[in-house]
């Protein structure tokens, strides 16, 4: 038992039972309408959804397209900081489902694997104190650096033990995790990859089910309720809001899957006119008698990049005005 006692503060509303009883009941349906957890290759591309989303939060650089080339093996002219991060964070993705969320020891082993050559000591909790800034304002004063192992001790057992629905119990464990601050860096990319690690515990398919796409989707109202809910020393303002940004990915990937049909059909339409040539985004889009870029890029070619069935002929330069593209090289199945 550590010497802290650690009651996390907030307020079961009914927006939160709503929310609760609505993904409850969706997300049953979702697992066996979309097939995910028997698709790798579904199962990969939210993977990196996931990975692209929760760095770009932390003002990570990289577009979806060089993180899954980085991923993928390639080489992309980016920051070094950058790429780092994509290749950590993929490691500790691919080990997350074997950590048990509720040792103290693999969250720091997590936290070093996702840190590695990014900080002086990964896998550490921190030294000393921290605030969290925005701009030039203070935000957050963290705990003292002393306080924060018997606080997450306290944290790790509460949540193990709390008689709670599994969603409320895993935003309030990413509340309060922000909340202590326990590192010196990669503190948000580790809370939401340890929520997504408490919710798989529940349902299998959070594993693969991107809820940092929409998180950085709404980044602004993300940092919101963590600062309100700080300022109130309550996270029921948080709760809601992540619950609300999962509700909102099983909605998403709900439509996603109604449409699977028409997207497998205009994807084999670009398959067919690309042949075995290596063709630019106007050339596709004459040959398949579009006129509108941004229908040609959401139906067409980026469900078709995303499921590898076609390649970037300049991979490390993916924005180049001199783009083309070709079938892939490799078989998608064996990634």
């Amino acid at each position: 038992m550590s010497n802290f006692l650690y009651k996390p503060n907030y307020t079961i509303t009914n927006e939160i039972l709503t929310l609760v009883a609505q993904i409850a009941a969706r997300v049953d349906v979702l697992a066996i309408q979309s097939g995910m957890e028997q698709n790798p290759k579904l199962r990969r591309i939210n993977r990196i959804r996931s990975i692209h989303s929760s760095l770009a939060i932390e003002n990570n650089s990289l577009s979806l397209d060089q993180v899954t080339a980085i991923i993928d093996g390639k080489r992309v002219l980016a920051p070094p900081q950058d790429i780092c991060e994509v290749e950590n964070a993929f490691q500790a993705y691919n080990k997350l489902l074997k950590f048990n969320p509720y040792n103290i020891m693999d969250l720091l082993t997590a936290h070093q694997i996702l840190m590695k050559d990014l900080v002086k000591e990964p896998g550490s909790f921190r030294r000393g104190n921290v605030g969290v800034f925005r701009g030039k304002e203070v935000v957050h004063i963290a705990p003292p650096a002393d306080n924060v192992s018997g606080l997450m001790a306290d944290l790790i057992l509460w949540t193990k033990d709390a008689a709670i629905h599994p969603l409320v119990k895993s935003c309030v464990f990413h509340y309060e995790f922000e909340f202590i601050h326990p590192f010196a860096d990669g503190n948000g990319r580790m809370g939401r990859m340890w929520q997504t690690l408490l919710l798989y515990q529940w349902k299998e398919i959070f594993a693969w089910l991107p809820v940092e796409s929409i998180v950085r989707e709404r980044q602004e109202e993300y940092y919101s309720a963590l600062r309100r809910s700080n300022d109130a020393m309550d996270s029921t303002e948080f709760i809601e809001f992540m619950l609300q940004a999962i509700w909102d990915t099983l909605e998403k990937y709900a439509d996603t899957d109604q449409d699977s049909d028409q997207a497998t059909d205009q994807v084999k339409r670009l398959l067919n006119v690309l042949g075995s040539k290596t063709l630019s985004a106007t050339e596709l889009m004459e040959l398949l008698e579009l006129k509108h870029r941004p229908t040609f890029r959401k139906n067409y070619l980026h469900p078709a990049l995303e499921q590898g069935l076609i390649e970037m002929a300049l991979p490390d330069t993916p924005n180049s005005r001199n783009q083309r593209y070709r079938k892939s090289t490799r078989n998608p199945d064996k990634r």
